[in-house]
């Protein structure tokens, strides 16, 4: 075995450094490839035998160096042969031994290098899990319609692909090698020393190379921080490029699905299956204690500190309304955002799909949001905590729910209502006492940090600073006008405010004008912080700069507190959902669990059974009841104002006459209006009486008010055909003309009519006069009654009045004023003062008696009068004009009554129906309407079951794709 010290060199070790390298002085042992250390030891024992063989200080050993030198050829024959022959078998054996550890020795050491090389250069490689997003969802779904198999057999085989490869192994090696010469140090001066260099220039040597290394440090710090953000930038513009790639890609597969091409299922994205779960926990109305303690990233900040614009930059759109120092946001705005192929959004509500890429959808777009959030604010009110759900989808926008809120104020100015500051601490509270919820801390980095008001509010809700996010908007405002930088850096690193929090980040959202593109802020944002001396100086680091950045953070949060947290609330969604079911059981056992919207429309379908019912109604029934309550309405008049003074008169001809002008004044003016109303009464009372007796075994009291606003409202909304009154009044008027009465029946109705019409005026006449004059001897005795003072002075003008009436039946309906006087005094002689108007009333009374009962007496002689009326025969004694009057308004009564019942069962019946419709439509639509016309623990225990069962199952879901997606 040849041996060899460190610092020798030789001729064929010079041969492997080049000039080129600059490296002027002798490289030392340990820094040569093994071969070429081989070849280093081997020449340079033979070059020096002058030197001692022991020197154990720098000994090194190859495979190499036990090979024996090749004897040199013996020119002697005889001995010198005969020793080679006879020891030729020994020799080949040692030999053969000796080449078993040189293989052995060169594939141990060969594989330690190449294991070593491999591993150094898959640390180099970078960590392309995160960008597994960046792949769109078709590529993982062609599996299922390209057959891989068939690819993979048309590919060349992995041997053929090798040979083409580059030997990575010898790469390795001379990479390891190239490293580890250009980054000594120290350790290896006194190898790279020349044997021939003094130590004086040695150490002058020394002294040079270390002001060398310490000027050259900060340069390379300098330029490793600007190369990190150049390959930042480099980045972010290739994950721009991709996602731009992608959203092409996107449009090809969506334009194959709509042409037919292939038909793919689209399933429903993961941030959309759990918005969903919000949207349905938002209306949810809990009362067993079942929180909504689902994550979501809630922004805060105060007012004008750019959180609107931070969460534009994340939605890579101006969706915002904007305005100048003005409060905008007035209530939570849920912005739901996920990775889709086109930029649009779209409301929660509505199917109208916003393009985000054209300026006037996104106008369109500011000003339905503001239009929801002034009309969801009551009136006096400045902001309401009613929630605006908006959707967001488009390539490369991360997917997460953000709750944008209304900016925290230190100060109610003019026109805001009193309470707008306790209002907006109470909503913002809200939505951050939610022990899930991750807080998007916004702080305005322009103003001083001392004005701060929300990182109090922060502080409170989150101590500890486990689910909060800070930060700093106008970063470059902050630059400019900060005498000191490092303040920054305070914030930045959470030494200024008391608030605690999982990260801080430092981004720009733009220049101020309102008009700026999400794309020209981006590209402000980047080159400030390219050029800036917060970066360059170390007061930021590169990861807590942009808005890129930032999305990716709180993407990250976001979803890692999702998958901690979402089977704990559907846990207690399951346990809330035993207990309503448990309840239920208990008390409704024999009903079904029909919730507020499906017992409207068991109620929409009596109702509408019970208005088809009213056509079942037979005409006979229509007309009995519209003749009766029309009689009713008009009999008062007809008595008194057209029978009675006709009846004054004393002939036939005077009589004919007051009646004919008096029925045309009245057909022209009242009749049909009174026809009309009678109708409208008739179909309403009836319409009333069916859905009273609907009811049976099957009905359900729940329905009750339901029905009886639907009925109000359904009448109050109907009106009679205007056009009916018209023809109406021509057909009530010819049947009136008519006085011909043909045949003894109709004489004899008329008759039968007009005694029972006189025979109940009768009635109430006598009803009347004994009311006026009090109880008689017969009631004073049995029923021990007294008259009044005022009974009694009736009672005696009343016999004065009657004793009038004796001695003149045929008086007129009018006292004269001489006959009042002579009443009078006869009066007062027997001691009764009383005043002349009280006289008349009570004449006007008995002489109606007396004339109703005279009426009645020639009725009874005109029964036999049919015949005389027939002849026109003039009998003074039966001249029977007042039974022709009553024949005329009895026939006018059934004309009516059947043009009536024609027009209810053809028009206004349907009419009715199709309003009942229209008003049962606009109750399903008004939530707040059927919850109040639909009440009860039955019904509010049903909607809680069918929320819970919504929300448990989405919830399951949900999670079963969260872990299908891990």
């Amino acid at each position: 075995m040849l041996r060899a010290g460190s610092v020798v060199t030789c001729i064929a070790c010079k041969g492997l450094l080049p000039s080129r390298m600059g490296v002027k002085f002798r490289v030392p042992l340990q820094k040569l490839h093994p071969l070429s250390r081989a070849i280093h030891h081997r020449y340079s024992a033979n070059n020096n035998p002058q030197r001692p063989p022991h020197c154990s200080a720098a000994r090194h050993y190859t495979s190499l160096s036990r090979l024996p030198m090749r004897p040199p050829k013996s020119r002697s024959g005889g001995h010198g042969y005969q020793q080679h022959r006879t020891f030729w078998v020994a020799r080949l054996a040692a030999r053969l031994l000796k080449l078993r550890y040189i293989l052995l020795g060169s594939a141990v050491g060969g594989g330690y290098t190449a294991k070593k090389t491999y591993d150094e250069w898959k640390e180099m490689l970078p960590d392309m899990s995160e960008y597994t997003w960046i792949v769109p969802d078709f590529v993982w779904e062609l599996s299922e319609n390209i057959d891989l198999d068939k690819l993979a057999s048309a590919l060349p085989e992995l041997e053929e692909i090798a040979k083409l490869l580059p030997d990575m192994e010898k790469i390795g090696e001379n990479f390891t090698f190239l490293k580890s010469l250009l980054s000594s140090e120290t350790t290896g001066e006194s190898a790279l020393r020349a044997p021939d260099v003094p130590p004086a220039s040695a150490a002058m040597a020394d002294s040079g190379d270390k002001q060398f290394k310490k000027s050259s440090d900060k340069e390379k710090v300098d330029q490793l921080q600007e190369e990190l953000l150049r390959t930042q930038l480099k980045y972010q513009r290739m994950l721009e490029r991709l996602e731009k790639e992608n959203k092409e890609l996107r449009k090809v597969v969506l334009q194959k699905d709509d042409k037919g091409i292939h038909q793919r299922k689209v399933k429903k994205s993961l941030i959309d299956m759990y918005s969903e779960v919000l949207d349905i926990l938002s209306d949810y109305d809990s009362n067993y204690n079942t929180q909504d303690h689902l994550p979501r990233v809630v922004v805060v900040g105060d007012q004008s500190a750019g959180k609107t614009s931070v969460l534009e930059m994340i939605a890579q759109a101006r969706i915002f309304p904007r305005g100048s120092g003005e409060m905008m946001t007035r209530s939570p705005v849920k912005v739901t955002l996920s990775e889709g192929p086109h930029h649009v959004a779209m409301f929660k509500d509505s199917s109208r799909e916003f393009d985000l890429g054209k300026e006037e959808d996104l106008a369109a777009l500011r000003h339905e949001i503001e239009l929801r959030m002034r009309k969801s604010v009551k009136e006096g009110q400045t902001v309401s905590p009613e929630t605006i759900s908006l959707s967001v989808k488009g390539p490369g926008i991360q997917r997460m729910v953000l709750v944008d809120l209304p900016g925290v104020i230190s100060t109610v100015t003019t026109g805001m209502a009193a309470d707008t500051k306790e209002t907006i601490f109470s909503i913002s509270k809200a939505y951050m006492q939610n022990p899930n919820a991750i807080i998007l801390c916004i702080q305005d980095g322009s103003v001083d940090a001392e004005r701060s008001i929300v990182t109090d509010l922060v502080s409170q809700m989150d101590p500890q600073g486990k689910r909060t996010i800070f930060v700093l908007t106008k970063v470059d405002l902050a630059e400019k006008n900060l005498a000191s930088p490092s303040r920054i850096q305070q914030i930045v690193e959470g030494k200024l405010f008391p608030m605690k929090a999982l990260g801080y980040f430092a981004v720009v959202t733009g220049k101020g004008s309102p008009n700026e593109s999400i794309d020209s802020i981006k590209d402000y944002e980047e080159d400030f912080f390219q050029n800036s001396r917060l970066l360059k100086d170390g007061m930021l680091k590169a990861h807590q700069v942009t808005t890129k950045n930032l999305s990716l953070a709180v993407s990250d949060c976001f979803w890692k507190m999702v998958r901690e947290s979402v089977e704990q609330q559907a846990d207690a969604f399951k346990a809330s959902r035993f207990n309503l079911e448990t309840e239920w059981k208990n008390n409704y056992p024999r009903l079904r669990e029909l919730d507020r919207n499906e017992l409207y429309e068991k109620a929409k379908n009596e109702i509408l059974d019970e208005v088809i019912s009213l056509s079942q109604v037979t005409p006979k029934h229509w007309e009995s009841i519209l003749q009766k309550k029309l009689w009713e309405r008009v009999s008062t008049h007809v008595i008194e104002n057209i029978y009675l003074p006709a009846a004054q008169t004393m002939n036939s001809g005077t009589f004919n006459t007051t009646v004919d002008i008096k029925l045309k004044q009245w057909t022209d003016k009242q009749l049909p209006h009174k026809a009309l109303e009678v109708a409208w009464e008739t179909l309403q009372e009836e319409f009333a009486r069916f859905m009273a007796e609907y009811k049976g075994k099957d009905q359900d009291d729940i329905f009750d008010k339901l029905k009886e606003a639907v009925k109000d409202e359904s009448i109050k909304r109907h009106k009679w055909n205007e056009r009916a009154m018209d023809s109406l009044r021509v057909i009530q008027h010819n049947a009136l003309e008519d006085r011909s009465i043909t045949d003894k029946p109709q004489w004899d109705a008329a008759i039968q009519f007009m005694e029972e019409t006189l025979q109940s005026r009768l009635k109430d006449t006598e009803s009347v006069i004994a009311d006026m004059v009090g109880p008689d001897w017969k009631q004073r005795w049995m029923s021990w009654k007294n008259r009044t003072p005022e009974q009694h002075t009736r009672n005696e003008t009343k016999n004065e009045l009657e004793r009038l009436l004796k001695l003149h039946e045929d008086h007129t309906a009018y006292l004269a004023n001489d006959e009042v006087t002579t009443v009078r005094k006869n009066l007062e002689a027997r001691g009764v003062e009383v005043d002349p108007v009280l006289i008349k009333d009570t004449w006007h009374q008995l002489f109606r008696r007396h004339f109703l009962q005279k009426a009645l007496l020639h009725c009874n002689l005109c029964r036999r009068g049919f015949y005389y009326y027939q002849r026109h025969f003039v009998d003074s004694e039966l001249e029977c004009n007042d039974v022709v009057l009553f024949w005329r308004i009895q026939r006018m009564l059934g004309i009516t009554a059947n043009t009536l019942r024609q027009q209810l069962t053809n028009t206004e019946v349907r009419r009715l129906e199709k309003n009942v419709k229209e008003v049962l439509e606009d109750f399903g639509e008004d939530n707040e309407k059927k919850v109040q016309l639909i009440t009860g623990r039955r019904v509010q225990l049903a909607e809680d079951l069918k929320k819970v069962r919504e929300i448990q199952e989405k919830l399951e879901a949900f999670i079963e794709a969260l872990h299908k997606e891990k």
